[in-house]
């Protein structure tokens, strides 16, 4: 077990380019890390790795094994459970991230049930607006919604994300409640950019198959999707936003649904992993969970 250990240190420290980081992440140190890879260079007969004093790159040889040491991790991952049947047969740690209101809504208020049904895994889970990499920070798998970039990472559809629009009660007081697209020209839309300085957009809305926008004031911007929902509950405009994350504050009636023939198109969600060919059982069985957790707010 030595040399599958040696394995995994390798395939840290080759992900985040650091010895030091890697240490971090396998609460180990840095010097036993370091010892390690230098076992593996000289079992192997040659050199994985560049070091320099700024950073850590992977040789020609060192990339060549280090894809064929994900598989077999992963390989060695399926050995240890493939006898195994029932709660005892997931074990092991996932690494995961997903947007934060998902997180903190739908899937951590469940995930005490999916533990109880396995209880030898253990997490490390991380909810944040921004994205992540997966391969450099180990992730074993991470949930996106909106349009996906060529990441070379391999996507496993959803659904797509219902949106509607929202509004307070007391900023609907003060306002009136818009009926029409006409409405709103004396109405306030708060807007979320995932970048400050980015040029925010106006009131989507579908209209013959096309998504369309509407230019409207506004008095704020932001780059949390917490601040979004909480400027929104103090009444400083109108959002639109997934379902799954407005759940809760309109069950409360923190906020109400305004419009719904005109809310903002769907958004794809999927569920990313790295591209390897035998994928743990774990993250499989845990893909699977996730995507019938979130699926009372999917259109499939």
């Amino acid at each position: 077990m030595k040399t599958i250990e040696g394995l995994q240190i390798f395939v840290r420290v080759a992900e985040l380019s650091s010895f030091t980081q890697a240490a971090e992440q396998l609460a180990l140190p840095k010097a036993r890390v370091s010892t390690a890879v230098q076992q593996l260079e000289g079992q192997l007969g040659t050199r994985l790795l560049h070091r320099t004093t700024r950073k850590v790159q992977l040789t020609q040889d060192g990339q060549a094994f280090y894809e064929r040491c994900k598989d077999l991790l992963a390989d060695v991952d399926e050995l240890q459970g493939m006898f195994q049947h029932g709660v005892q047969s997931l074990r092991g740690r996932l690494r995961v991230d997903m947007p934060t209101l998902i997180a903190r809504d739908q899937i951590i208020p469940r995930l005490p049930e999916f533990l109880a049904a396995h209880p030898h895994l253990s997490f490390e889970f991380s909810s944040t607006d921004r994205r992540v990499d997966v391969v450099r920070e180990g992730f074993d798998c991470v949930l996106r919604v909106g349009p996906l970039a060529d990441s070379g990472l391999v996507a496993r559809p959803v659904g797509q994300l219902r949106q509607i629009n929202g509004a307070s009660p007391g900023y609907l007081a003060q306002h009136g409640t818009p009926q029409t697209l006409d409405d709103l020209a004396s109405h306030r839309l708060i807007h979320y950019v995932p970048t400050l300085g980015a040029k925010p957009g106006g009131w989507e809305y579908v209209q013959e198959g096309r998504v369309r926008s509407l230019a409207m004031a506004s008095v704020l911007t932001v780059n949390s999707t917490e601040a979004y929902q909480s400027a929104c509950v103090a009444g400083l405009g109108l959002i639109q936003a997934p379902a799954a994350g407005l759940a809760s504050l309109l069950a409360r009636g923190l906020l109400v649904e305004v419009m719904p023939q005109h809310r903002a198109p769907s958004l794809p969600v999927s569920l990313l992993y790295a591209n390897r060919r035998n994928l743990p059982q774990r993250v499989q069985v845990f893909m699977a969970w996730v995507a019938e957790t979130l699926a009372p707010y999917l259109d499939h």
